[in-house]
């Protein structure tokens, strides 16, 4: 079928030299601050959700992401197993709760989509139960973008060889070797079940209002450059990025009370 998602179309990519890299970053956080500039002044909400292979690079990216953002309106969420509250109530449930407000930005870490990845390959539930929630998912991603949530779904690929060569560095370099666990290589061990449980996601949760895009991530420092880049599109899309208008009463204001002549328009 034209235009499904595959992973084996993205696994090629350049990467990019650290002067180019840097230079772009730099110019891409600033339109990250002028964006989120516009959602905080006209009380918008958006939510980036990151999905990927263990080490291919979701945590980093974030980071990028978010460090040249203001902290009071924008969260982080890293979703790990539910505990038992959790678990006592519907899957969508903790996601409910973590939804952003008015002039928010959600950043999730893993997201509902554990329900058809994790949970299907490690039988963490009934058949029935996954199959069910792709029109779950889809409906309440729906309801998210047509209350005005903007979305953002990236999933991270990496190649075997790839990932096998950053968890080994994982475990060789001391302070890295918090980042891994069992589950790492278990869920490694059965990466095909995960590559037919992800291209399943892809066919029937890449909606019109809410699409997904894969990132080629054999190449780190390019793939937090595309990462970003898709979210500046999305986010900034009929958006209004214009500075924000100095009301003139408060310039009077504070020319007085400063005692100096602003040189704001």
């Amino acid at each position: 079928m034209a235009g499904r998602l595959r992973l084996k179309d993205f696994e090629d990519g350049k990467p990019l030299s650290d002067t180019v890299y840097e230079q772009t970053l730099k110019q891409l956080q600033r339109q990250l601050q002028i964006i989120q500039t516009a959602y905080i002044v006209q009380k918008r909400r958006a939510i980036v959700l990151f999905e990927g292979w263990d080490a291919a690079g979701k945590g980093g990216t974030i980071k990028r992401l978010t460090e040249p953002l203001d902290p009071r309106f924008c969260r982080v969420w890293p979703i790990a197993a539910p505990d038992e509250h959790e678990l006592a109530r519907h899957y969508l449930y903790r996601f409910w709760r973590r939804l952003p407000g008015r002039g928010e930005l959600a950043v999730f870490d893993r997201s509902w989509y554990g329900r058809v990845l994790v949970e299907r390959v490690e039988g963490l539930c009934p058949p029935e139960a996954w199959g069910r929630a792709y029109g779950e998912i889809n409906e309440f991603e729906r309801m998210l973008t047509q209350d005005g949530t903007r979305l953002v779904k990236l999933f991270l690929h990496v190649t075997p060889a790839v990932q096998a060569e950053r968890l080994r560095e994982r475990l060789e370099v001391p302070y890295k070797r918090w980042k891994t666990g069992f589950d790492d290589f278990r869920n490694r061990d059965r990466r095909a079940d995960y590559h037919a449980a992800i291209e399943d996601m892809f066919d029937r949760t890449s909606t019109r209002h809410a699409p997904w895009t894969v990132i080629a991530a054999n190449h780190k420092k390019a793939a937090r450059i595309r990462c970003i880049e898709t979210i500046i599109a999305t986010l900034s899309r009929d958006v209004d990025l214009t500075d924000p208008v100095l009301d003139p009463a408060l310039k009077r204001l504070a020319e007085k009370s400063l005692g100096v002549r602003l040189k704001a328009d």
